[in-house]
């Protein structure tokens, strides 16, 4: 390992847990916690908020290279959306902006315009990234590569029960629609797939629970060292 420290990359789909899993990791380790997708979030928000259609590539992808994006952490480690020197982590979580990031993440010029900040984040080690190609293009050398899964069903299970707990409603038939039509959309998008990298270690937690998948990766860090 040439980094102090490692880098550990969780990719995964929607909704099964990437976000939870890192963010324990990161408090356990007193490693840095980055949300690369919530940058993605972050672009869509921006879009939104000029009244810019997702669907309108070249806007979108000239509002990622000016957009000022970044992090700020609260006390227990969490980082929280900067958008232009704003905290708008709390806008980001819907479906809607979910929908949203997952189309504005297929165009190259938006993968592009954010590669850069992700890996600045993460090139001394000791960080925690999240998000859907961080071990095949983020971080294609991290040190602990993490592919999480579960079915679209405990996904969509748990997405609601998030929800719930933000004060939210939502439909749990709805919620699986959209798992599923987010997941078909990246997986099957020509830039930066949604696929596990070769050397990943993929964990189907389905039938876990958070602290087992945790101390599965702890085991990862411990044997990397």
């Amino acid at each position: 390992m040439t980094r102090p420290r490692p880098v550990i990359a969780i990719d995964g789909p929607a909704g099964v847990g990437k976000s939870t899993t890192a963010r324990v990791l990161a408090q356990r380790l007193g490693y840095t916690l980055v949300d690369t997708g919530a940058l993605y979030r972050g672009v869509a928000l921006a879009a939104r908020d000029r009244g810019i259609s997702w669907d309108d590539e070249a806007a979108v992808v000239a509002l990622g290279d000016e957009a000022k994006l970044g992090f700020v952490s609260q006390e227990d480690g969490t980082p929280r959306l900067l958008l232009n020197g704003q905290d708008r982590a709390d806008e980001i979580r819907t479906p809607e902006l979910s929908a949203g990031a997952s189309q504005v993440s297929a165009y190259p010029g938006v993968r592009r315009a954010l590669l850069g900040i992700q890996r600045d984040l993460g090139r001394e080690g000791g960080v925690v990234l999240e998000g859907r190609d961080i071990g095949t293009v983020v971080f294609p050398d991290a040190e602990v590569k993490l592919f999480l899964t579960a079915s679209a069903e405990e996904r969509a299970r748990r997405r609601v029960q998030d929800l719930h707990d933000r004060g939210t409603t939502a439909d749990y038939e709805e919620i699986l629609t959209q798992i599923r039509s987010r997941d078909e959309a990246d997986s099957t998008r020509a830039i930066a797939p949604l696929r596990p990298a070769e050397d990943a270690v993929i964990l189907d937690s389905t039938s876990l629970g958070l602290e087992a998948v945790v101390q599965h990766v702890l085991e990862l860090v411990q044997s990397c060292n």
